[in-house]
C-alpha cells in the first residue's frame, strides 16, 4: 500500500511537530526516548501525567470515530502522527493498552452506557488499563483460559489467575477473559469483562525479570468484583470480542510499538557511526536488513489497514507478531554487537544496565509473550491458510 500526504497532510504534520517540540519540554523534558521495551518502569507517574498533557492537546484517539469522542483521522494522518511522534522522542504509552485495545473494543462491542463511562477515562488519560489473557497454562493457548466468573445478583464474581500482566501495577482497570459456562472447553463458554484494578479481592505480584526490573505481572482473582453490567456483549461471546481485539492489537495500535522500534535502531545507528562499528562490513549489512525489516513492518501494518475491517482478525495480521518477535529479536543481538565488548561492561554501582543491555535482555521474551512462535504458525497455517489443524 502507498501512503500519499497531500497538502492538508504536511500541514498536519507541521502542526504536530510544532505541538511535541513546545510540550516535550520542562517537566516531561527527561521523558525523551524513555520507556520503551526493557524500560517500561521508568518514570510512570510522569508518563501519567503526558498522557494528561497530550489528553488536553487532544492527542489520545485520533482515529476513533467522532461520536465516541474521537477525532476520527485518517489512516495517512494517524501515521504521521506516530511519525512524528518518533521523531520527536517522545516516550512509551502509559495509556497504550487503553487507547489502542479497550477503547476500540468497548466502542465496537459495548453498550451506550459503558461507551459513557469508560471512553472518556481513557481519552482524557485519567484512567489506565491492562490486559488479563494470558495464563499460567494458557500463555500461548487463549482458548486454554480457565479463570472464572459467576454472576451472583449484581455483580459478577471473578476466580483465577492471570500472568505476565503489563503494567497491572500501574492500572485502573483490566479487561479479563473468564469462562462462565461450568464444563466448557476450547473458545466455547467464554465472556470478555471490564473489572476494577483497585479492590481487596485482586492481588498483583510483581514478576522480577532478567533485567531486574518488574514492569509485568501476576494477578490473582479471589471473588474479585465487577457490576454486572461490566461485561461487553452477551455471555459466551469472549472469544468473539477477544479475537476482534487482537485485530485492533495488530492494527493502528502496531505503529506506536513500530515507534519504539525506530527510536532503538536510531541509537544502534548513531553508536555504530560513532564507535567505528558501521565500517565493519558485516555489521553494516544487518544495520541495512534492520532498517529494510521496520519498513516491511511499517507497510505490513498499512497493508492491515488499508481494507475493510470487519471484526474479525484479517489473515495479514496473524502473520503480524510472528515478523515482529523475530526482527526484534535479532535488532538486540545487533545492537550487542555494534557496542562491541563494551556490551558486556556496566559503568559502575549501582550496576544499572543501559538502555541497549535492557533492550537486548528483554527481547529473549518478545518469541514467547504473546504468543510463542509456535502457535504463531499454527495459527497462520491453520487460520490464514487453510490448511488442517495439528494433530491433537
Amino acid at each position: 500500500m502507498k501512503i500519499g500526504f497531500g497538502i492538508e497532510d504536511e500541514a498536519f504534520r507541521q502542526e504536530v511537530a510544532h505541538w511535541l517540540e513546545q510540550h516535550l519540554q520542562g517537566e516531561f523534558e527527561q521523558l525523551r526516548f524513555r520507556g520503551g521495551p526493557g524500560d517500561e518502569h521508568m518514570f510512570p507517574e510522569e508518563r501519567k501525567a503526558w498522557e494528561r498533557e497530550m489528553a488536553r492537546g487532544g492527542w489520545i484517539g485520533l482515529g476513533w470515530p467522532r461520536e465516541c469522542g474521537g477525532r476520527g483521522l485518517s489512516i495517512s494522518q494517524q501515521v504521521i502522527f506516530h511519525e512524528e511522534y518518533a521523531r520527536a522522542g517522545g516516550p512509551g504509552r502509559m495509556g497504550h493498552i487503553g487507547e489502542g485495545l479497550a477503547g476500540p473494543t468497548i466502542a465496537a462491542f459495548g453498550t451506550e452506557e459503558q461507551k459513557r463511562r469508560f471512553l472518556p477515562g481513557i481519552l482524557e488519560g485519567r484512567e489506565f488499563w491492562c490486559q488479563g489473557y494470558s495464563e499460567p497454562g494458557a500463555g500461548s493457548d487463549l482458548a486454554g483460559v480457565k479463570t472464572r466468573a459467576r454472576l451472583e445478583g449484581d455483580r459478577w464474581l471473578i476466580n483465577g489467575q492471570k500472568v505476565w500482566t503489563s503494567l497491572a501495577h500501574e492500572s485502573d482497570w483490566c479487561f479479563v477473559i473468564a469462562r462462565t459456562e461450568p464444563g466448557s472447553v476450547g473458545h466455547k463458554g467464554l465472556s470478555f469483562f471490564l473489572v476494577p484494578m483497585h479492590q481487596a479481592n485482586i492481588r498483583v505480584q510483581p514478576i522480577q525479570q532478567i533485567t531486574g526490573t518488574s514492569e509485568f505481572n501476576e494477578v490473582f482473582f479471589d471473588d474479585a468484583e465487577t457490576a454486572a453490567d461490566n461485561i461487553v456483549g452477551a455471555p459466551g461471546e469472549g472469544w468473539k470480542i477477544a479475537m476482534a481485539l487482537l485485530g485492533f492489537e495488530r492494527g493502528v495500535s502496531t505503529l506506536g510499538q513500530q515507534m519504539l522500534f525506530q527510536n532503538e535502531l536510531d541509537e544502534i545507528v548513531r553508536i555504530a557511526r560513532t564507535n567505528g562499528a558501521a565500517a565493519d562490513p558485516m555489521l553494516r549489512q544487518r544495520l541495512a536488513r534492520a532498517w529494510a525489516g521496520l519498513r516491511t513492518l511499517r507497510y505490513n501494518s498499512l497493508r492491515m489497514l488499508s481494507g475493510p475491517q470487519n471484526g474479525s482478525l484479517r489473515p495479514e495480521a496473524m502473520s503480524y507478531k510472528l515478523a515482529w518477535s523475530t526482527w526484534h529479536v535479532e535488532l538486540g543481538k545487533l545492537a550487542m554487537d555494534v557496542l562491541g565488548p563494551q556490551a558486556e561492561i556496566l559503568d559502575g554501582e549501582p550496576y544499572e544496565l543501559s538502555r541497549l543491555q535492557s533492550l537486548f535482555l528483554f527481547t529473549r521474551s518478545d518469541t514467547i509473550y504473546g504468543g510463542s512462535n509456535e502457535i504463531q504458525r499454527n495459527i497462520i497455517a491453520e487460520r490464514a491458510l487453510g490448511m488442517p489443524r495439528e494433530p491433537r
